[in-house]
């Protein structure tokens, strides 16, 4: 489904997270979608991915860091990094990027003005906290994982709710 109008059973829609290197925020806010969807029982209705603006992690699964602080959650984390490619902005309906950089460097790359308007700041999902993007948590530590989890969850789950209101 290309036009965002509605979710149907004949077409699924098709969602992309976008960080840095694919390693940490957009496979964690992959996976915490899928679960969503599934715990909803929705699965038929969405296509998820998540891919990076920097390939230099491809073939590699999302840092332990993050597989550990997200397992402890019930997520499982099991794609493999791949980087952005000029497809995903015919593939997917929803691009979303995970801070200021990944928007600008999406909107470099995106091959026109209409798949520009595909893509999203995940901080825009958020109603609870003001901030303007998800952090990088590579250089956090613990506590910055579990913030990122803690932002991500709620991104997903208003992105999810927005979009289910369509179904």
């Amino acid at each position: 489904m290309n036009n965002h109008s509605e979710l149907d059973s004949n077409n699924k829609y098709k969602i992309l997270f976008v960080c840095l290197g694919n390693i940490c925020r957009s496979p964690a806010a992959h996976g915490i979608f899928c679960h969503i969807v599934k715990e909803n029982g929705m699965q038929e209705l969405f296509s998820v991915d998540s891919a990076g603006t920097y390939g230099g992690h491809q073939g590699e699964l999302p840092d332990r860091r993050m597989r550990r602080a997200a397992s402890a959650r019930g997520y499982e984390l099991t794609h493999r990094s791949r980087p952005v490619s000029s497809m995903d902005f015919l593939d997917f309906d929803l691009i979303i990027a995970m801070d200021d950089q990944n928007y600008e460097d999406l909107m470099h790359l995106a091959p026109s003005v209409e798949a520009s308007h595909k893509i999203k700041r995940m901080a825009s999902y958020l109603t609870t906290r003001d901030i303007t993007y998800i952090p990088d948590p590579y250089y956090m530590g613990t506590e910055g994982f579990n913030l990122v989890l803690d932002l991500l969850e709620e991104g997903c789950r208003n992105i999810f709710s927005m979009l289910s209101r369509k179904a």
